[in-house]
């Protein structure tokens, strides 16, 4: 079968190798220097399984069946399915995603494929596809949305939570295809995943085909949920600190109760990324004419955690002459090389907005600054620098100073 994929970034290429396993997948992106990494078979992107897939690829002279292009003709032409995995960044003007990329990227390939299935990858506010398919005329339009980390995103797609796919329940012909574009999906993940056994005694990876405003409706919840959990432990953190706690303690006792769990626990300087915010930002717009609390105290309490961080960060170099801020590394997670919307941004913005400078050390960052602060990939002169040192994520590099950093990771993971 041959697919279309527009779009490269995380969730892009992850499904395009993913489906290039068993079937010709061409990958389409405007960005002429990604397109010529890809056929040389490096990765954009620094996602380990990604870079191992394209490396095994090239040694091995092409066993997957991928190319990647900016010709939309190339691209679309014959295709059965085409996937849209385009960014949609929130715009707060509106109080909504940005999905004008996604309009283009579905205009593009029908001006040269009338009958292929477009799956939207890209998230998207509820009840968005069944709009588009609508007001375009267009009903060959699915949504299946994507459950994936950055920096993790093909070991995701291989070893999948679950595969949701979205379609107009009232078109049989849709929902075949939605089931047909679930089974691309389970047939590239992992032998062991299609046989494995889950806590509900099922075999294999759950698989829902549902209405696709459901499916819109399941990635947003979810990634709200996700934010919940988040917060919820850093205002745990919070108080602690404020009431000479062991928030460690408070925390793992907590999480002994198995409904609870011992994971997604640690304390950040609030959640962050490129999907948490937006998508808990978007489910929030949604809850416009409905009843609601915990989704704006979701928002809300992200806010207030930067506050506290910022205010835990300034008592630290109170009193000093000309302190000077270090920020170590504006990424969210280790192994990613990704800082849209990293926590430590709001808190940069606090810190700086009380007089204090700030030096960013990120070796990712190719620029000699960061939204006016100084940027350094020197990490020996970066510790000699600092005062105090800000760290989302702690790091063996920082052991030598560590009586300067100030960080909340209490147990050494995202």
């Amino acid at each position: 079968m041959k697919i279309a994929i527009a779009g490269t970034g995380y969730v892009g290429l992850s499904v395009a190798l993913l489906l290039a396993q068993h079937h010709e997948v061409a990958a389409l992106d405007v960005v002429p220097v990604k397109v010529e990494m890809l056929n040389r078979r490096e990765s954009p992107i620094a996602d380990a399984e990604i870079e191992a897939f394209l490396t095994v690829d090239a040694s091995r002279e092409s066993s997957l069946s991928f190319v990647a292009t900016g010709d939309p003709r190339e691209a679309y032409a014959g295709v059965e399915y085409a996937v849209v995995a385009t960014p949609t960044d929130y715009d707060p003007e509106r109080n909504f995603f940005d999905t004008s990329s996604v309009e283009a990227a579905v205009s593009a390939i029908r001006s040269v494929n009338p009958d292929a299935w477009i799956v939207v990858k890209s998230t998207v506010p509820v009840g968005y596809t069944a709009q588009l398919r609508e007001r375009t005329g267009d009903r060959r339009i699915l949504f299946s949305p994507e459950f994936l980390r950055e920096g993790r995103a093909l070991f995701d797609n291989l070893h999948p939570s679950r595969i949701v796919v979205g379609a107009d329940e009232s078109d049989p012909e849709a929902v075949e295809a939605a089931g047909r574009f679930a089974a691309l999906l389970a047939e590239g993940a992992d032998p062991a995943e299609r046989a494995r056994e889950n806590p509900d005694g099922s075999r294999g990876i759950p698989v829902l085909v549902c209405g696709s405003t459901e499916a819109e409706a399941v990635k947003l919840f979810a990634n709200t949920f996700l934010a919940l959990r988040v917060a919820y432990f850093n205002e745990l953190d919070t108080y602690a600190c404020s009431r000479g706690l062991d928030a460690r303690k408070v925390i793992e006792g907590v999480c002994l109760d198995p409904r609870i769990g011992p994971h997604y626990n640690n304390p950040s300087f609030g959640y962050g990324g490129y999907c948490l915010p937006k998508d808990s930002k978007q489910l929030l717009a949604n809850y416009a004419d409905v009843p609601q609390n915990v989704m704006s105290a979701v928002v809300e309490a992200n806010r207030t955690r930067k506050d506290f961080v910022a205010d835990g960060v300034l008592a630290r170099v109170a009193g000093l002459g000309r302190p000077l801020v270090g920020v170590f590394r504006l990424t969210m997670k280790a192994g990613s090389d990704n800082f849209r919307a990293s926590s430590v941004q709001g808190v940069m913005k606090r810190v700086k907005a009380k007089g204090v400078p700030v030096l960013v050390y990120e070796p990712a960052l190719d620029a000699p600054e960061f939204f006016g602060s100084e940027v350094t990939r020197d990490l020996e002169s970066f510790k000699e620098r600092c005062d105090v040192i800000v760290a989302n994520r702690w790091s063996d590099e920082l052991d030598d100073v560590a009586e300067k950093v100030y960080t909340r990771d209490l147990f050494g993971r995202d």
